[in-house]
This record gives structure tokens, C-alpha cells and sequence, in this order.
């Protein structure tokens, strides 16, 4: 599907380079991050602390990954029950996730997680039935791929300091203590997606996205992109809108658990990625989605609650409604 962009949305601009202490700029930002969660379940930050060289080295990794001819990468393909190494193109078609049936995404994906870590996994969750949730990395050779391995880790670990702020400053907003989230992360499940667009030299199918109309599922997720059109989201009053782009900036937004955890006071907001007039050239973006611990059980938050406003949802443990998502929406050869 092309899409004329142009309308603008409102998803907030918000510099955290003084949120992490206490005082008025703290304030500020946890009022604009409770008001963007309420309102759209985005924002774009800035001030984050990431180093660019970080994002630099994961974007070029990725690259080179995605250039390897298609019987390399398939060499590393995800095969059912596996949550590990690469998924070629139109092999997954997120609108299922809203029962919704389109052609398949125009995009390829390369998985990562942090279970190379054993002892980290079984924290994290793993016991007898779960050895394919926990599996290990799988990873190129680095004579074809060289700085593969090493880019993904460093980002990994960069994005998990990152995430864990950013709760810290979302447990704020929903005032809670500050900390009140970190027994539920600690041994987080995250994933993190690089995700390769490729070049059309042909529109879409009719209906075909490059990522289709989805909401995301776990707690928040923190998305980079290389800046090339397309990602919309769908605003309150029903029409689709354009995230903003702003150089070295991340996107964040909620996902269906984290509403839930909020008894819907939080949205999680639908998106997708079209192919924009005049943007039909590759696109790179690297998701990181971010989950709570396996066995967390995701109930209504307690300051979320009232008598007139009881528990929307019946209490899930993250990994199950993962688990379950992931299989809705993935289609293995």
C-alpha cells in the first residue's frame, strides 16, 4: 500500500537530559510522558544518553547482514517454536495480530535476546517446556558479517539501562515509587527486532504494508530508524498520522501490556509502516521490546483502580501472552 504522508501527529518531542535527577525538569517530564501515555502511547526523546556511535555500529551491522546473498541468510532462518535468527521477507504479517488479514509484510527481521547467557535465562524463566522460548543466539559468521555480534550486544546492553529509566520515569507518572517496576524487569524477556525494508521497484499489493496496522505488546518498545518515511500512527479521532523524525532521537511507545497494567488509563496505540510517496528506497530500523520477566504477572496497577473504575483485565504472566501473540502472527515455511 502507498500512502501520501504529510499530516503531522501530535506525538510529543521530550528531552530527558535532566529528567534522571530529581527536580523541576524531572517534573516536567514525567507531566509530558503521563500526558503523551494518556493521550497517543507515544513520544519521541531526545537527550537519552545513548551513545551515537552505538547506533551507528548496529545500523551498519545490519546492513551488511541484510546485503548477504538470500542463501546465507537462510542459513540462520527462525523455524517454528524459535524466537532466534533471521525471518525473511513476507515471512510474518503483524495485522493478524488484530485479526485482521492482509498479504504478508514487506520486511525481513533479524532476531536477538540474551539468553547466551544460561544462568540468565533461568532466572529470567527457563525450565522444561520453555527451552525454545529461551533458546540461545544464533549469529554469522563474522568472515561474512564482520562486527555483528559485538554491534548487537553493545546496543542490547545500552537499550536495557535505557528502558530500565525510562520505567523508572514512567512508575512516576503513574504515581508510583520510582523503583516500583524493577522486581518486574530485572530479568526481563525483551527482544530486540533489526528490521530491513528493502527497496520496491513495483507498488504493493493492494492492502500490503511494510509492517501492518498493529499495536505492540509488551511493556514499552524503544525504536530507531534511519530517518526514511512511513511510520503512522492512528490518532484518537481515527485517521492516520505521521511519527515525526528527528535526528538522534528514539521513538517510544506503549504496548498492549502496559495498558493492561494500567487499566487502559495508558493506550496502547495502533501502527504501522507504509511505503510513503517518494520513499520506495530501503528502510533500517532497530526495535527494542522491551518485556517483563516471564513468570511477572501483568494485573491492574493499584493507583490505577478505584471502586468506580474496578480491574478491566484478568491477571497474565508476560511470557504467556507473548508467547501466545508471537504465534498468532508468524507464518513458518
Amino acid at each position: 500500500m502507498t500512502v501520501s504522508t504529510g499530516v503531522v501527529s501530535r506525538v510529543p518531542l521530550v528531552d530527558l537530559s535532566e529528567a534522571f535527577e530529581p527536580g523541576p525538569s524531572r517534573d516536567e517530564v514525567v507531566d509530558a510522558i503521563r500526558r503523551a501515555c494518556e493521550d497517543v502511547g507515544f513520544l519521541v526523546i531526545t537527550g537519552h544518553g545513548v551513545p551515537q556511535e552505538a547506533v551507528q555500529r548496529i545500523d551498519a551491522a545490519a546492513r551488511r547482514f541484510f546485503n548477504l546473498p538470500v542463501g546465507d541468510k537462510m542459513e540462520l532462518v527462525c523455524h517454528a517454536g524459535n524466537r532466534r535468527g533471521y525471518k525473511p521477507l513476507q515471512s510474518s504479517t503483524l495485522a493478524l495480530s488484530r485479526d485482521e488479514e492482509t498479504p504478508p509484510d514487506l520486511a525481513e527481521l533479524f532476531l536477538v535476546n540474551r539468553f547466551d547467557d544460561r544462568d540468565a535465562a533461568r532466572r529470567a524463566g527457563l525450565r522444561e517446556g520453555r527451552e525454545d522460548f529461551f533458546a540461545p543466539n544464533v549469529w554469522p559468521d563474522p568472515d561474512l558479517v564482520p562486527d555483528f555480534r559485538e554491534a548487537f550486544l553493545a546496543y542490547y546492553a545500552v537499550m536495557e539501562d535505557l528502558a530500565a529509566r525510562i520505567m523508572r520515569l514512567m512508575a512516576l507518572a503513574l504515581e508510583l515509587d520510582e523503583h516500583w517496576f524493577d522486581d518486574k524487569i530485572a530479568d526481563h524477556i525483551t527482544g530486540l527486532a533489526a528490521l530491513r525494508y528493502p527497496a520496491l521497484d513495483s507498488a504493493p499489493l493492494p492492502g500490503q504494508f511494510r509492517r501492518g496496522p498493529h499495536s505492540d505488546w509488551g511493556s514499552l518498545t524503544v525504536l530507531y530508524s534511519d530517518g526514511v518515511p512511513g511510520l503512522q500512527i492512528l490518532s484518537p479521532e481515527g485517521e492516520w498520522e505521521d511519527v515525526p523524525a528527528v535526528a538522534g532521537s528514539f521513538v517510544i511507545n506503549i504496548g498492549d501490556l502496559m495498558a493492561a497494567w494500567t487499566n487502559d488509563r495508558w493506550v496502547s496505540t495502533l501502527h504501522r509502516v507504509v511505503v510513503a510517496d517518494g520513499a520506495w528506497g530501503e528502510r533500517i530500523s532497530v526495535a527494542f521490546f522491551h518485556q517483563p520477566t516471564y513468570d511477572a504477572v501483568i494485573e491492574c496497577i493499584p493507583t490505577c483502580t478505584s471502586p468506580d473504575d474496578p480491574p478491566r483485565y484478568e491477571p497474565i504472566t508476560s511470557g504467556d501472552w507473548l508467547d501466545w501473540m508471537i504465534r498468532k502472527t508468524t507464518t513458518y515455511s
